[in-house]
């Protein structure tokens, strides 16, 4: 009989979706009752997890464990090479949160563009005449740049174009005429975009390859006045090099919903900056995100259990049977 542990919270639709399976055991933080996470992986077959950290040490504890979903897409905090080298899955919920997620990205561009923040303040200290109103901006008609082209990437493009912005796409992963057959420039050099693009959106997992990429190099190459949006991962941003391009006045203005470490654990001076609209990583989290990424863990653990598996959700591929 399989057994599944569920670390963290998750919305109650996910957890009836696990208590409703025929044969399946189940231990959920309702359930848990002060133990350690340790000693209720001792006889789990399955694993899902919000913002728990899977360690070797702690996949060591799990001697029966077959497949571990991360509710989400991002597995910054899960020891992918200790799984594979046990031949344990990683699963990921792909689309849940694909939709909110893109969202978030074009709000953040809609504040910044239109100063919602100090406005909004202002306004509730007794302000009513707008100052620097003549800064503000239109969407329609700028160049963005969309910096990875994948489930989320390709949604904020869409969007883009439907407030009528120019869309040009960077993803060294896809052929160019992939991007030009959904309708966007492709972009191949992609520092030739950062100079034309007057925002630049990043949809990009964190990997060897990108931590740091936002780095003084990749700011000094963005158009002047431009605005960056981060709404991916915060190890992809040198932070102290965007608090310096956007205090000197080279970049317009920054837009995050993640940072380098998280959660804060202190002040950032950068945080005092009337330019910079930072939101605490809950861009996939409304209430929809939170319920399609709660089902859909839910639904690949008890399928792979079951033998049917969803390879397009598996990151460890190499772990499957072929």
């Amino acid at each position: 009989m399989p057994h599944i542990v569920v670390a963290d919270p998750i919305h109650p639709d996910g957890i009836e979706r696990l208590k409703a399976a025929p044969g399946v055991t189940l231990d959920h933080p309702a359930t848990a009752s002060g133990a350690s996470l340790a000693d209720r992986l001792k006889t789990a077959d399955g694993l899902i997890v919000r913002g728990t950290p899977v360690d070797e040490a702690l996949i060591a504890r799990a001697e029966r464990l077959r497949v571990v979903c991360r509710h989400g897409v991002g597995y910054d905090l899960v020891d992918v090479p200790a799984l594979t080298k046990r031949g344990i899955a990683l699963m990921i919920t792909p689309e849940a949160n694909a939709a909110s997620v893109a969202e978030h990205a074009l709000m953040l561009m809609l504040s910044l563009a239109r100063n919602v923040g100090p406005v909004s303040a202002a306004v509730r200290r007794g302000e009513w005449r707008v100052r620097r109103q003549s800064s503000t901006f239109e969407l329609g008609g700028r160049k963005v740049l969309v910096v990875g082209f994948g489930r989320i990437g390709t949604r904020v493009a869409r969007l883009c174009s439907a407030f009528g912005m120019q869309v040009m796409v960077h993803d060294p992963y896809l052929p160019a005429g992939t991007i030009r057959g959904a309708g966007y420039e492709a972009v191949v050099d992609r520092d030739a975009g950062l100079a034309q693009a007057d925002i630049v959106t990043l949809h990009v997992p964190a990997n060897d390859l990108t931590r740091g990429m936002v780095n003084a190099a990749f700011l000094t190459r963005m158009k002047p006045g431009a605005v960056l949006i981060n709404t991916a991962r915060g190890t992809l941003v040198d932070e102290a090099a965007l608090e310096a391009a956007l205090r000197s006045g080279h970049l317009g203005a920054a837009g995050l919903d993640v940072l380098r470490v998280e959660p804060m654990v202190q002040g950032l001076s950068m945080l005092e900056l009337e330019n910079l609209v930072v939101t605490p990583h809950v861009a996939a989290s409304t209430a929809e995100g939170l319920r399609r990424m709660a089902w859909d863990s839910a639904g690949n653990v008890l399928d792979f259990l079951a033998g049917r598996v969803d390879r397009d959700a598996v990151v460890n591929g190499e772990v499957l049977k072929p």
